[in-house]
Formats: structure tokens, sequence, C-alpha cells
């Protein structure tokens, strides 16, 4: 193997610092691939007679080039590298000369594994029993931070951000603790779609003693550049990526985690052995060669975003649509935004209602569909708050 899981001792730096100590003396569990990956393979207790099945498309003619009997590369290193050369290539990096490297990245089921993942190895549990860490969340933003905590009984910290879903940094500083182990900035935020500034993230950064992770999901859509490019300026700043939305690839389930090599190292030491499968890194590595279609399918929704704002300003009774670095719109109507989603909804089109969420009273967020999508969901906004208002 080019790439294996090492002894949790050789961990050092800011990592080693933050980490629980059980994770740090964790010995790995050793795979069989970890030895050999070719020649006759009799070691893992696969099947050699093949997969009782294939992926509909390669049933006829018959194509197992993926050989799926046997188990996937634990590490991925193919697919790490593919996407080291394309967000290098974003920021004017290279590999050799400041710009991420396969032992920056961890591959993962979507980001929600590397969230989970980095509470597990960073935070320790108890915050039911008034002990143990914490994370930072800096609300509104997405759900999942506050799930995974309460899964692993670790406590959250709010700093809300402003009315207009800028961080409040000073604020933030003040609420940092002992027990503040990460601090979670979604950029472009969900719901807001704001994009936070690299100045921000470079100013908390190195000014706590805490994991800095930024959650790029809809990054490809910002005008404000990836913090890839800070991972190596900084041991404590980790970048979450996904291929489910510019990419288009929701359904194979493959994210990223982007850091100092001794955070991936944990990462890789505490991960199920064979999370990624053959079928999503195949898909992704396919996305990631060819990324023509990418940047035709990011065009094509940027126009469609600003049309679709430019309509949604344009009626009456929308009083707010805020700007957008993401693939959706976030506005707010003069009253019953619930009722509006619903109706609209149960009529077959389907957005999402954030009235529940900090400062998003009667809003509602919608994805930037195909043109036919947007224009029937416009004609039915309009028409159903009509009949509600009546």
């Amino acid at each position: 193997m080019t790439e294996e899981k090492k002894e949790a001792s050789s961990t050092t730096g800011r990592a080693a610092k933050l980490a629980r100590p059980n994770v740090l003396s964790l010995q790995p569990y050793r795979c069989a691939r970890d030895d050999y990956s070719s020649g006759i393979l009799l070691d893992a207790n696969e099947n050699a007679l093949g997969p009782a099945s294939l992926p509909t498309n390669s049933l006829d003619p018959y194509d197992n080039g993926m050989e799926l009997e046997r188990y996937p590369c634990p590490y991925q290193l193919t697919l790490k590298r593919l996407l080291c050369d394309h967000r290098n290539a974003q920021v004017g990096q290279t590999a050799g000369n400041g710009g991420i490297q396969p032992k920056n990245v961890f591959v993962g089921v979507g980001s929600d594994e590397a969230i989970d993942l980095l509470i597990r190895i960073f935070c320790t549990p108890g915050n039911t029993s008034g002990v143990g860490d914490a994370i930072m969340i800096t609300p509104p933003t997405y759900g999942m931070y506050k799930v995974c905590a309460n899964v692993n009984d670790v406590g959250i910290q709010t700093v809300p951000l402003t009315r207009d879903f800028d961080l409040q940094i000073p604020e933030m500083l003040q609420a940092v603790t002992s027990e503040t182990k990460l601090i979670f900035i979604c950029s472009p935020g969900n719901p807001t779609a704001k994009s936070i500034p690299l100045s921000d993230v470079r100013l908390i950064a190195s000014s706590v003693n805490a994991i800095v992770i930024v959650d790029e999901a809809y990054v490809d859509f910002s005008s404000v550049p990836t913090a890839t490019s800070l991972v190596n300026e900084f041991d404590n700043v980790v970048v979450l990526q996904t291929l489910s939305k510019a990419f288009g690839m929701a359904g194979i389930r493959c994210g990223f985690a982007i850091g100092p090599a001794d955070v991936i190292q944990l990462m890789n030491n505490v991960k199920a052995t064979y999370n990624v499968n053959k079928l999503t890194s195949d898909a992704a590595a396919n996305a990631l060669k060819n990324t023509a279609t990418l940047e035709e399918n990011i065009r094509v929704l940027l126009e469609e975003r600003a049309l679709m704002e430019k309509k949604l300003i344009a009626l009456e009774f929308v009083e707010k649509v805020y700007p957008s670095d993401a693939n959706f719109l976030l506005f707010r109507v003069k009253q019953k935004a619930n009722e509006l989603y619903k109706t609209i909804a149960d009529r077959g089109i389907v957005s999402r209602f954030r009235g529940n969420e900090l400062h998003c009273n009667e809003c509602i967020r919608v994805t930037i569909g195909t043109a036919a999508e947007n224009s029937k969901f416009l004609e039915q906004l309009e028409d159903v708050y009509k009949e509600l208002t009546a």
C-alpha cells in the first residue's frame, strides 16, 4: 500500500493537544489491504467467484471491471490526488508550493461523516452530567452540528449571527472556554446563503486553541474562494466539502475533510475501515477528472439564481431576498410563509420553510432548479399567496 494507518504515537501538533487521550492512544484496526492489494488475494475472506449482481447499467453487457467482490481501497488515494489537483488549481497553488496534498484529505460518506468523526475525536462526552467538552455554532446554521453533538453527549455553545448573517467575532472569542474544542463556521451558510470572509476565519483561527471547521458545501457557487488555502497556514483549520451540491452527485454520498495532516491521520485511524465504496469512488473520480460539466452547470445555475432573485424581488408580497452565494435563495414574505410553503408543496413543488430559524421569520428557502422548475415555482408562489390572503 502507498498509504496506511500509522500508529497514534506519530500524531503531533495541535491535534495531539486537543484530541481525546483514548483516541490518541488508539491502535487502529489493520485491515488486509494495509499489507497487500494485488496478487492472488486469499487474505480477506472475500468471495473470489465474483459478485451476485452488478449495477443495472453493467449487467448487459456484463462488466465487473471494478471487481466488486474485492474490498475498496481504505484510503482512496487516487480520489484524494484528484481533489487536491482541482482545489489547488482554483487558488493558484500546487502540492509542492503551499497547496494541499493527499495527506491533508479525508474521504467520507458525505461531509456528515466528517462532522461526526471530528466531534468523536476531539470532544469528551458528558454534557448531560455537566462535564465534558463543547462545540461552538453560529445559528442560524446547518442542523447536523447540533444533532451530532447531542448524539455524542457533547455541549453546544451558541453565538448567533447578526441579522445580516455576519459572524459576531468578539462575542465568539469571548464565549470560548477551555471546553471549546470545535468551532463550526458554515460558509456559504445554510440557510443564510452568505459566505464568510477568509479574513474572519484567519482572525478566529489565530485567536483560539480550538479546531476551526469551515463547512464549504456550497463553495463552488460562492464569490469567496475556498478556505483550503488556509490549511497549510494554520494548524487548526479544517475545511469540509462535498460532491452533493455543485457536482450534482448527492446520491453517491461523497464528501471530504481537508486539514492538517495530524488531524486527517486521526480521522483515518477512527473511521470505519472501508467507509467509501467502489461505486462511489469511481463516480467521484470521474467527476473530478472531467470538470467541464461541473463548470457549465455552475454557470447555468448562477444565471438562473440571478433571474429567480430578480423575479422574487419584483413580487409585492416578498419583503426581502437575501443575497446568495449558494444554489438557493432565502426570501421573506409579508405573512403566512408556512401555509404558503405547505400549500405549494401539496401541489407538487417543494421548497422549505425556514421561519423557525433565528432571524428567519416568515422565510422560505428555495433551491435553484431548472428554468422550467423555477418558473413553475414562481407561478405557484404568486397564485397561492393571492389565495391565502384573499
